[in-house]
């Protein structure tokens, strides 16, 4: 009731007090406050585009997305507004500057005053299955973030046949937390779709930062989302010293989970984790769900909806055990749960699509029972000596060792083997003043143990911290190509 009251007369301050039209854009960057997803829901009435953004975005971030989205309005707090003011001069398209604040600024209009005097009623804008609902700019792992364009099919559809029910296992007497930045297609996944869909309550955190203390053992969460980064922050913080008295479903997604901090957990709590993958483009396109023999370190079978593959480079279908292109078929149908295009880039849009597939840009493997294994992004596997080997199984073996916190593989040049392994590696305190020679021949022995031994890292360079994408994934091709500048 209050949800439907408010978000029409958010919908009449876009609409009226903006005037803007159907197809219109709008950027949202605001934390995890009720007004987040009221716009939301008021961009939908409305007929508007909502693109997300994360309040850890830099005026130079801002401006790179203003830019190229033409957005009319942004929508946004005290924190971003001084940055929003210092490149707005360099932005034509943008008309509109709306600030939730208590306080006014110059040049802004308030919207909290705006939503007071609106309107409750409000006539929603009737909207087709293609029509465009929202844009979500890509982490930008591999380049400059591409703008996804979602339909109102796409998550409305996609959402409710293979995530609220199947993977996150909702119901309406669910309490459910997802940890993911507003800024953040996966928000839309699990912050709104999901739960909503199935009438649970969405918990809703305000800390800027995880904080394991603050969290599961102090409120009845039931269903609890998060990327594998929190699950080690538990681990690390001794997950024995917590009390889950409500929780009884866990889920991960974003990158691979390492298979021991999964069993730590277990160990623990008494609860699997259950891993999924998707992407900006997609929904979830396989998962592990509930009923479901659980493979540690498998992202799990195709979610219902997809027609999920490996290819090789001419569009075959590869058999079991065969590492290949992670591929969605396409044609003759395409699902109404892929993204409609990259906006306003035919090129790269077109550029995704190989034969009857839509290629994801991640290397993958099918075993004999029909799951999927993440082995990288295509641009990340390792060639050395004929021998491909993929980043996150050697990663996975070096955090499983007590001096590492995280790591990142790439290749590096070789003169004989043409590339070799080489790992970016952060100590923990307690190992940081160890000397380095010593350190690196116990992490390269260690990796020998756990994984097959050609694929230890032959280099290895301590760091304070790792290159990260804004929404917290390692940059790999960026010290990738450190380390080929340095040939």
């Amino acid at each position: 009731m209050e949800l439907g009251v408010l978000s029409r007369k958010v919908a009449n301050v876009l609409s009226d007090a903006c005037g803007l039209q159907r197809e219109d854009r709008v950027i949202l960057i605001l934390p995890r406050i009720p007004e987040w997803w009221l716009v939301n829901v008021a961009c939908m009435r409305t007929g508007t585009v909502l693109i997300p953004g994360t309040q850890q975005l830099t005026a130079k971030d801002i401006l790179h997305r203003l830019q190229k989205s033409k957005a009319k309005c942004i929508i946004t707090d005290d924190s971003v507004a001084p940055a929003v003011d210092s490149i707005g001069a360099q932005c034509q398209s943008l008309k509109f500057k709306l600030l939730v604040s208590e306080g006014h600024r110059e040049g802004w209009l308030n919207f909290k005053d705006l939503l007071k005097n609106a309107p409750s009623d409000h006539h929603c804008v009737t909207t087709k299955c293609q029509d465009p609902m929202a844009i979500y700019f890509t982490s930008g792992t591999t380049g400059s973030p591409k703008m996804t364009e979602h339909s109102h099919s796409s998550y409305g559809i996609g959402l409710t046949v293979n995530m609220a029910v199947y993977w996150l296992d909702l119901t309406s007497s669910d309490i459910f937390w997802n940890t993911s930045d507003t800024g953040w297609a996966k928000s839309a996944w699990s912050s709104i779709f999901s739960p909503w869909i199935q009438g649970a309550c969405v918990f809703v955190h305000k800390m800027p930062h995880f904080d394991p203390s603050i969290s599961l053992s102090r409120f009845p969460i039931t269903v609890f989302c998060c990327p594998p980064t929190a699950y080690r922050m538990f681990v690390q913080h001794k997950v024995s010293s917590y009390t889950f008295k409500s929780l009884r479903h866990c889920v991960s997604a974003g990158e691979p989970i390492n298979p021991d901090v999964m069993e730590e957990w277990k160990a623990h709590t008494g609860l699997d984790i259950y891993e999924g993958y998707g992407q900006t483009e997609t929904v979830l396109i396989c998962g592990n769900f509930k009923g479901m023999k659980i493979k540690p370190g498998s992202m799990g079978k195709p979610s219902p909806g997809y027609d999920v593959k490996i290819i090789d480079e001419n569009s075959n279908i590869l058999p079991p055990g065969k590492e290949g292109d992670i591929a969605i078929r396409v044609k003759p149908t395409r699902s109404l749960f892929l993204f409609t295009c990259y906006a306003d880039d035919p090129e790269k849009t077109e550029a995704t699509i190989r034969g009857d597939f839509y290629v994801t840009g991640d290397r993958g493997i099918m075993d004999e029972e029909g799951y999927f294994w993440f082995v990288g992004r295509a641009d990340d596997v390792i060639n050395s000596a004929g021998y491909r080997i993929g980043p996150f199984e050697v990663e996975s073996a070096l955090v499983e060792h007590p001096a590492v916190v995280e790591s990142a593989v790439v290749s590096s040049p070789d003169p004989i083997r043409g590339e070799v392994v080489k790992a970016f590696v952060v100590l923990t305190s307690d190992y940081a003043s160890h000397d380095p020679e010593k350190m690196m021949k116990e992490l390269q022995d260690h990796v020998k143990k756990v994984t097959a031994p050609y694929k230890y890292p032959r280099k290895m360079e301590f760091v304070q911290q790792l290159p990260k994408t804004i929404s917290g994934k390692i940059r790999r091709n960026e010290l990738r190509q450190k380390e080929w500048r340095k040939d």
